[in-house]
This record gives structure tokens, sequence and C-alpha cells, in this order.
């Protein structure tokens, strides 16, 4: 069985290159254009993994992290922070809000999928 991944990012073009490179390497892929929308498919369903942009409208993705790390059934949920954000404070924010990973855009689509498959449970 595919495993599922969520895309959280709010450029559909991001989303749509994302969604792509994942799929062609068999996973499953849901989308949501910021964080509260990602937060509403966190309902009990299986996703193995979220790949999330950092600035966003309405919840940002370091506020994402920190409401995804709260509800029990997805304390343990891998997070991949996809953002052109590289500045060390941005990353030790998102690592102390339960971030696993981070990657800086632009990337090579193999490149995330290399990252997806070491982190994605």
């Amino acid at each position: 069985m595919a495993k599922t991944i969520l895309v959280v990012d709010d450029s559909a073009s991001l989303r749509q290159v994302v969604k792509m490179a994942l799929a062609g390497a068999g996973y499953n892929v849901l989308e949501a254009g910021d964080g509260k929308a990602a937060l509403g498919l966190l309902d009990g369903r299986q996703i193995n993994m979220v790949v999330c942009d950092v600035n966003m409208p309405v919840m940002n993705g370091i506020e994402f992290v920190r409401a995804a790390k709260a509800l029990p059934a997805y304390r343990f949920l891998p997070i991949l922070m996809l953002t052109t954000e590289s500045q060390e404070e941005k990353k030790e924010q998102g690592k102390a809000a339960g971030a696993k990973a981070w990657m800086v855009k632009p990337f090579a689509p193999t490149q995330l999928v290399n990252a997806v498959s070491k982190l994605c449970t």
C-alpha cells in the first residue's frame, strides 16, 4: 500500500511540482494551501509524512507543526520543512516545534524524494 504524504504550501504551482515528484515515486499525495487547512486533514486518516512550507497565510508552518504535534495520533508524524528560509534561527524554531528536517527552495525533485524516502514511516 502506498504511503501518504501531506504537502502544505500556499503556492499551488509548488504543490504541483512536489506532488508530481512524490506521485512519480509511488506516494499518495494530499494537498493543503495553509496550516489551518492542513490541520483539518489530520482527522484520524493515515498520513505517513508532511512536507510543509514556513511562510504561509492563515497559519504558518511553524504554528502548524506545533499544532500537529499536539494531536496524540500525529505526535510522531515526520515533518520536513520545505522553504526559502535558511536562517539558523528559523531552523531552530522549526526543530523546537517538532520538524524532523529542513530543505531550502529551490530544490531538485530527486533530492526531495530521497529525503522523503528516508523520513517516511
